[in-house]
Formats: C-alpha cells, sequence, structure tokens
C-alpha cells in the first residue's frame, strides 16, 4: 500500500468530496522521506533561487527509494504535492527529483532536464539497479 490512509479521509472519497489538504497531510505522514526530500528542495530553491534546485543523493535504503517512487510515480500524489508547494516537479532515475518554480522563464531549463537526451546523460552503472 503506498498511503496509509485514515479512516476519515476514506469516508471523504466514498462521499465523493476529498479536501486536498487532508489529501497532502496524508501523503506527507505516510511518505516521510519523499517529503522530506522534496520539502528541502522547495526550501532551497527559496534561498538559492535560480532556475531549479534538485537531488543528485540515492536515498538511504530501499524503503526511502520507495517513498519516492511512489510520490512521483503517482499522478494525484505528483499533483498534489505541486500545487501544495507551488512548484513543478521533475524526475530521473531512482532518487534525482528537481523542483522548478511556475515560471515560463524555466520551461526551456525544464525541457533540457525532462528530455531523453537529460535522462540518458543521468545514466551511470552504479545506478543500474535502483
Amino acid at each position: 500500500m503506498s498511503l496509509d490512509v485514515p479512516p476519515a479521509l476514506l469516508e471523504q472519497a466514498e462521499r465523493g468530496e476529498v479536501d486536498e489538504k487532508d489529501f497532502v497531510d496524508c501523503v506527507r505522514s505516510s511518505l516521510p522521506f519523499a517529503w522530506e526530500m522534496i520539502s528541502s528542495l522547495v526550501a532551497q530553491l527559496k534561498v538559492d533561487g535560480g532556475e531549479f534546485a534538485d537531488n543528485q543523493t540515492p536515498p538511504p535504503d530501499e524503503k526511502a527509494r520507495g517513498q519516492l517512487l511512489r510520490a512521483l510515480a503517482s499522478d494525484a500524489i505528483r499533483g498534489a504535492l505541486e500545487r501544495h508547494f507551488g512548484v513543478r516537479l521533475a524526475f530521473q532515475n531512482c532518487h534525482r527529483v528537481a523542483v522548478f518554480p511556475l515560471d515560463s522563464s524555466v520551461e526551456e531549463r525544464l525541457a533540457r532536464f525532462t528530455s531523453v537526451r537529460g535522462q540518458l546523460l543521468n545514466q551511470s552503472p552504479t545506478l543500474r539497479d535502483c
């Protein structure tokens, strides 16, 4: 299971109305490694500025790697995180997460990061089984 869904949130979903703030809280508590990585990158982007902030350090273990993959592979989770933090998320390999501001001036850099070329250049034999 990718999220530990509280009964009250499940009841909201069964009724058809889900408060995104409650969903984001569920993500925060269910995927703490992914939450911390993304929130720290958002803070880094705000402090340092620039076109983006990214992580290049592999997760410490498979549990952490799984959290990151679940957060970024789910359209619902990823979209909620982007709206919550006010950023665009980009993802390469098993750990390289980047946050980009919602600013059209970084579109070219985002396109390079998410391109086929960018993906190939980010490969490493040490990451083969990540």
